[in-house]
């Protein structure tokens, strides 16, 4: 590929390659993403390329390969343009149908199409679904419109323009001023503002600074930055361009997670792409401005989400946080000052120099300021990756996008910010997604995640499964951490044995608190959530299994016993073949039982009964 040298070259190359992008009829859009990949949606291309090759039609249509579109559950998908018919669940058998009938005769191949659970009707086009419908979608509306190893793809729809006006129009004070007035505030969990912490960054003495993408994404059930960095590399790119251009860096580093290949795998196409067209490297579009960036794969270690842990893994150490009396905007990556992002705040940056940051603004809440994207998982109908306006409520998200509880089942609570996050009930579903209003609830926006929880959720088990989480996730480094996690686990350990006391309650608050406030970095600050949030919005259930030795969502293994309901018993025999330890006794044609003595409460006979007829008790 040519280099580009100049900003009227850029330009030049965006309106041919437009140019000749207008003899295209139709463009299928087949969602690549590592969700998709895993329903075999290679096949489905490889069948489809074959196909409009046996038929003649692959002049004047194009397929593109993207990345993840969100409705990750309906994968693979497709989205057939310029008509946005959305088909779902397609196999390779589909590929000959679709082209026959969509491609060559323009008729819609019905048994595809996507099925609203909520009306059971047939919806033809994507922006009809109420998935997306609800949706303020931004950044993951862009994923649809690029394959991520394609630099042209990505110039097509405006690429670097803003990077270009950046550098040439806007001088390197005014970007921060813009971040600044933009009100954008990391998406990564602290949500600490952004242009003061470009602006801090800028002033710090030095004349070696960086910036840093930070894609080590570790919070169970969260999948935004995979998406985005998977998806639309150089949007990534082009936001650290500019943040670079902003503070007088010269070098950048994508800190990727080892458990993403495929994002490493775009990232690593993205940035070759870039220095041979010549937009990274020396004296970029004719500036005196260089910059260069690479990646560096992180080790798997949740802690090194945190910044400083993050630095010191990049530096080849061991990856543990150290106390941020210094900032590292001023002391950060080799004791130089360096600018610290996740994936989704750098990518929302071009947009708003492109755009202004007003317009930025415009979205949002008074303190939260334009979208955010949100991995909507758990019990809920529709699962994936949702993008919506700060400030929009969790009943909005769970119930208009996500479809309320799945099988038609109530929900008790959504826990929002991922393992450091907290448990809101459903009295609380009308607070806004807000980086402030959240706090005040106890819990957090965090990365994005939200879990939604039914009935048949143990909120005491929900943070005993998150301090496990967090206890082998902690470096250990600081005392407060180290113990205080272990203390809360073992407490709530014995409340979900059925050893818990009154007196237990009042530790863990007390123990939440002080590890809270002494915690070295942001892992330990946060890990109370989980039990402090449970304890205030579900004590009962807390007092159950103490008082009753009791759980009442039958989750907890020591507090629950299994038995047959005689009038929902068929006498068929499935649980009794299915039960490992023989614990279920009966002759044929007649009503089971279970032998206490024998059962281990693994729930097999429950799950494997069709008739409800094994109670948990």
């Amino acid at each position: 590929m040519t280099k580009i040298k100049t900003i009227k070259s850029l330009e030049a190359l965006r309106k041919r390659i437009l140019k000749d992008r207008k003899k295209i009829q139709s463009t299928l859009v087949m969602c690549g993403g590592t969700g998709c990949q895993a329903s075999r949606c290679q096949d489905v291309i490889d069948a489809v390329k074959n196909e409009l090759a046996k038929q003649g039609l692959t002049k004047n249509v194009c397929i593109r390969t993207t990345g993840c579109h969100g409705f990750c559950e309906q994968g693979p998908l497709m989205v057939i343009e310029p008509d946005n018919i959305f088909y779902c669940h397609i196999l390779p058998d589909d590929a000959h149908e679709i082209v026959t009938k969509t491609i060559r005769d323009n008729e819609v191949v019905e048994r595809l199409l996507y099925i609203d659970p909520g009306s059971g009707k047939q919806v033809q086009t994507e922006s009809e679904i109420p998935f997306y419908r609800a949706q303020d979608r931004h950044l993951l509306a862009q994923n649809r419109l690029v394959d991520p190893c394609s630099i042209e793809d990505y110039i097509a729809i405006g690429g670097y323009a803003a990077f270009a006006k950046a550098l040439f129009e806007i001088p390197p004070e005014s970007i921060v001023r813009e971040i600044k007035d933009s009100g954008l505030r990391g998406r990564g969990g602290g949500g600490f503002p952004t242009g003061r912490k470009w602006s801090e960054c800028a002033s710090a003495t030095g004349d070696e600074k960086y910036v840093i993408c930070n894609a080590d994404e570790g919070d169970p059930g969260a999948y935004m930055d995979r998406c985005v960095l998977e998806g639309n590399p150089h949007l990534v790119l082009e936001g650290m361009m500019i943040g670079a251009l902003a503070i007088g860096a010269h070098q950048g580093y994508v800190y990727v997670r080892n458990e993403y290949p495929l994002a490493v795998k775009h990232a690593r196409v993205a940035i070759e792409q870039a220095r041979e067209i010549g937009l990274l490297g020396a004296n970029i579009l004719g500036s005196s401005f260089s910059f260069d960036t690479d990646i560096a794969r992180g080790g798997g270690a949740f802690v090194c989400g945190e910044s400083t842990a993050l630095m010191s893994s990049l530096e080849g150490k061991v990856g543990e946080p150290r106390p941020k009396d210094v900032h590292t905007v001023t002391d950060g990556l080799w004791h130089k000052p360096t600018t610290l992002n996740n994936v989704e705040t750098w990518a929302n940056v071009p947009a708003i120099i492109l755009n202004g940051s007003s317009w930025f603004a415009s979205k949002g809440s008074k303190g939260s300021k334009g979208t955010k994207i949100l991995a909507l998982t758990g019990h809920i109908k529709n699962t994936g990756l949702v993008e919506v306006a700060m400030g929009t409520t969790i009943n909005t998200i769970v119930f208009d996008i996500g479809g309320g509880g799945s099988n038609g089942n109530s929900i008790k609570a959504v826990q929002t910010g991922g393992p450091s996050g907290g448990c809101l009930p459903a009295d609380k579903f009308g607070l806004a997604v807000d980086f402030d209003e959240l706090a005040k609830a106890g819990s957090m926006v965090g990365s994005g995640g939200m879990v939604v929880m039914g009935q048949e959720t143990c909120m005491v088990d929900v943070a005993k499964y998150f301090l496990t989480f967090l206890q082998d996730e902690s470096c250990g480094k600081c005392v407060p951490c180290r113990l205080g996690i272990d203390r809360m686990l073992e407490i709530v350990t014995d409340i979900t044995e059925g050893n818990g006391t009154h007196q237990q309650i009042s530790l863990l608050e007390e123990l939440g608190s002080t590890v809270s406030q002494t915690a070295l970095c942001g892992l330990g600050k946060t890990a109370a959530n989980p039990v402090l949030s449970t304890l205030r919005y579900f004590r009962d259930e807390y007092e159950t299994h103490i008082n009753e030795k009791k759980c009442s969502a039958g989750v907890c293994q020591a507090l629950v016993t299994y038995s047959v309901d005689s009038e929902k018993c068929t006498c068929c025999g499935i649980c009794k073949r299915a039960c490992p330890h023989g614990a279920v006794v009966g002759k044929k044609k007649q009503v089971h039982a279970v032998n206490l003595d024998l059962c281990q409460k693994c729930g097999i006979c429950k799950s494997e009964c069709d008739f409800d007829a094994i109670q948990v008790q």
